[in-house]
């Protein structure tokens, strides 16, 4: 019930937020691991690299690695296993970032989320025999 209260405080407050420039989104983001939660529960983390350079997991232990770059006022990624940008509109609130796919509000909207006491685990390659 807190995580849902929380959630929606930070939807409201984030609507009232401008969007975060490039510069902007790089000079909050630049050398952090930032976990993002959906829904009330955690959906995925993203190490943010010098040079806009980024790792995402959707914690399984498979990473992939992309670069993000400033397109209007959406921030979009693309990643090594899809050459179609990912586009999302952050706003900071003072809780953390929020991101809304594409700047729509009626697609997925995710929050940055409280420290979860977890670590990013990147697996190796699978290997066959």
């Amino acid at each position: 019930m807190r995580i849902a209260i929380l959630l929606i405080l930070t939807a409201q407050a984030a609507a009232a937020q401008p969007a975060l420039s490039g510069s902007e989104f790089d000079k909050y983001t630049r050398g952090k691991t930032l976990f993002y939660g959906f829904q009330g529960t955690v959906y995925g983390v993203e190490r943010y690299l010098p040079n806009r350079r980024v790792i995402w997991s959707f914690l399984d232990g498979r990473c992939k690695e992309g670069v993000w770059y400033e397109q209007g006022e959406q921030i979009c990624f693309i990643y090594e296993d899809r050459i179609d940008p990912q586009c999302w509109v952050f706003t900071e609130t003072g809780g953390g970032l929020i991101a809304q796919f594409e700047g729509n509000p009626d697609m997925t909207e995710l929050y940055e989320a409280e420290d979860i006491d977890e670590e990013m685990v990147c697996l190796g390659p699978d290997v066959g025999v």
